[in-house]
């Protein structure tokens, strides 16, 4: 692709496959996934969660932005990889404000003003690298132009929250997060770009095993401070089978169906299918996977810290429903998913979201480490039920041509 030097990009293939950067850009999501955990850990409030739900909705978009552009053209050459690097700076200032985004900390610098300036040079960046490699595709060109609007519209109205407190300033993040997730909707799918079916849905493979390694990482930070002993290693093993049941579940077929698909569709169908089943369906995965992270690294608290807690008391509220309620989300998305791809309705999925809510009532009876076993065992049955119903349809998949 012939470019100036100073705008010189390569372009990526069908058979283009993820980066070390974009690799290397991941580790700073991963620290941002670590920060929102963290906030609704210390706030396990309504508010709390819906705080954290906000930012990483925000976060999210951050890197969906350049997992669109770095299918276009690749990471890790010319002004992409300038791009790339400032964009991670931006990130990484965007994750460590993350505990003061909404409520700024005693001195320093403004921290809710810094993280949507950081925000704005994130987008900006974004922006500037889809509109200097599209000279020459005038219909991309044109949806640069449109995106433009919604993204001048979301960051406005974060500096706009950053100077306010309260409900304001809710309602002004809630408004920022339509403006950017609405406005890419309206001006639809037409005129972007998806030059790698394989590499686009690698890249959302590799995020969902980002957000699991948090989930571990809730299990360990939980209990890093404390002695070992049988209740806690009993409870860490139960948390690393409820996250291997979620890899279980999106690993096993599910990501290998849905790049299938993507590879079969074409031109606009792609691109809204892309847009559909990977950037907007895969935002309530990983956010239930943060909020099960929450919910777990409650229990190892609970289970761990003898001076404040007991074997027998009972993980309630908030986080309990961050247990259940996002393991519950993380399927549910995984529904939507499987319907948008290849138009199939996974019924073991949508029954045990279904029952993952309705337990909650009778779970927050029991002990922490109960609540957290008996989740282990719902979702080890799921999987174990869909490899036996779906024997045939599952070793096609996985070792035949499914394409």
């Amino acid at each position: 692709m012939a470019q100036p030097a100073r705008v010189r990009v390569e372009k990526v293939n069908e058979a283009g496959s993820a980066t070390t950067l974009e690799l290397f850009f991941d580790l700073v999501f991963v620290f941002a996934l670590t920060q929102i955990t963290a906030l609704m850990a210390d706030q396990p409030t309504g508010l709390g969660l819906l705080r954290g739900s906000l930012l990483m909705a925000v976060v999210w978009w951050c890197w969906v932005g350049y997992s669109w552009v770095s299918n276009v053209v690749k990471a890790d050459e010319g002004l992409a990889r300038v791009t790339t690097l400032v964009a991670m700076a931006a990130m990484f200032l965007v994750a460590l404000t993350i505990p003061e985004a909404f409520t700024d900390l005693p001195g320093g610098l403004s921290g809710p003003t810094v993280f949507a300036f950081c925000y704005l040079v994130l987008r900006a960046a974004h922006l500037a690298l889809f509109w200097l490699i599209s000279p020459d595709d005038p219909t991309l060109r044109r949806q640069v132009g449109r995106f433009a609007l919604s993204m001048i519209g979301g960051t406005a109205l974060l500096l706009l929250a950053a100077n306010t407190e309260g409900a304001a300033q809710l309602l002004l993040w809630l408004a920022a997060v339509a403006a950017d997730y609405g406005g890419t909707l309206a001006i639809g799918a037409r005129g972007w770009r998806l030059n790698s079916a394989r590499h686009f849905a690698e890249r959302h493979g590799l995020i969902v095993i980002v957000a699991l390694g948090e989930s571990i990482v809730a299990i360990g930070v939980g209990v890093a401070h404390l002695p070992i002993s049988w209740p806690i290693a009993v409870a860490a093993i139960l948390g690393l089978s409820v996250s291997a049941s979620l890899w279980w579940a999106y690993f096993d077929t599910t990501a290998l169906l849905g790049e299938h698909a993507l590879v079969r569709a074409r031109g606009e169908h792609r691109v809204s299918m892309a847009r559909a089943a990977f950037t907007y369906l895969h935002l309530p995965m990983v956010l239930g996977i943060v909020m099960l992270a929450l919910g777990m690294k409650k229990v190892l608290t609970y289970v761990g810290d003898t001076e404040h807690h007991t074997l027998t008391d009972a993980l309630y509220g908030v986080p309990l429903w961050a247990l259940y309620g996002g393991t519950a989300l993380y399927l549910l998305a995984h529904v939507g998913f499987a319907w948008r791809c290849w138009r199939a309705v996974r019924v073991h999925r949508l029954v045990a979201a279904v029952v993952l809510v309705a337990v909650v009532p009778l779970v927050a009876h029991l002990p922490a480490l109960a609540s957290l076993g008996v989740l282990a065992v719902l979702l080890i049955a799921l999987n174990v039920t869909e490899s036996v119903t779906d024997r045939a349809a599952r070793e096609q998949i996985r070792h035949g041509h499914a394409e």
